[in-house]
């Protein structure tokens, strides 16, 4: 049986300031990703640089994915950009859900939408879902369980195949955990959980979306979050900043 490849994402957030930046970072790690087989890397970057860092690689082992989308496609929505301008412009991923954007507003109705016109148009969605804390009644459980069912609400199972579960807890942010990753045998727990709630809602022969893991992860970690937590990849933020950090991250992961 072919072992599925892992897949990394970096999400550079308002990140660089210009495209020289931009162009630098993404050839850095280009470099480095282009040559491992075991890996698909996703780059997202602002918007201002997905067509210029879509014209600097044709392969397949490095994607660009957008961080945000809107939820239709036509109309008079100033600021917006729409899932079809996305994919007509070779953009395959998008990340919806993210922590930071429900912390602008976005509630699991809003997401919800968003994701079902992402999938309609063709695109890769990376499907954030997370925690804020900790309660020693483990009422978590129950907010990410509502989180997963109320975002993906008229989704149907075959299109599982194009979502991306994104785990990334909000407390173990860079910014809010000084630097510190979930441990392993946690993570693993929070997978089987999401994996449970999505065979109850989908079916139990339903082929289950790729998770993912995200949140202070760095070069040190990786191993033992890829290893140990069950994971089929990485949503990687700060350390994506750094093609050197990155490509560290790369190379574990292809082993």
């Amino acid at each position: 049986m072919k072992k599925d490849k892992k897949i990394i994402i970096a999400n550079w957030k308002m990140n660089p300031e210009s495209l020289i930046e931009a162009k630098k970072m993404f050839l850095g790690i280009k470099k480095t990703a282009g040559k491992l087989s075991g890996v698909q890397t996703v780059v997202c970057p602002p918007y201002i640089y997905l067509n210029e860092l879509v014209s600097l690689y044709k392969g397949h082992r490095v994607a660009i994915g957008a961080q945000n989308v809107f939820s239709e496609n036509k109309g008079s929505f100033t600021g917006a950009v729409s899932p079809n301008m996305l994919k007509k412009n070779k953009v395959d991923y998008v990340i919806v859900g993210h922590s930071e954007r429900r912390a602008l507003g976005e509630d699991n109705q809003i997401i919800n939408e968003k994701i079902k016109a992402s999938l309609r148009s063709g695109l890769n969605v990376i499907f954030c879902v997370g925690e804020k804390e900790r309660d020693e009644n483990a009422k978590y459980f129950d907010f990410l369980k509502n989180e997963i069912l109320d975002s993906l609400e008229g989704v149907n199972a075959g299109s599982l195949k194009n979502i991306l579960v994104a785990y990334e807890p909000i407390w173990a942010i860079s910014n809010n955990s000084g630097g510190k990753a979930v441990l392993p045998s946690e993570i693993q727990e929070m997978v089987i959980f999401i994996k449970k709630v999505l065979s109850d809602r989908f079916g139990i022969k339903t082929k289950m979306p790729q998770i993912l893991y995200g949140g202070s992860v760095n070069p040190k970690n990786t191993k033992e979050i890829l290893e140990e937590g069950g994971v089929d990849g990485l949503l990687v933020g700060k350390a994506s900043l750094d093609a050197g950090k990155f490509g560290e991250i790369l190379k574990i992961a292809n082993i």
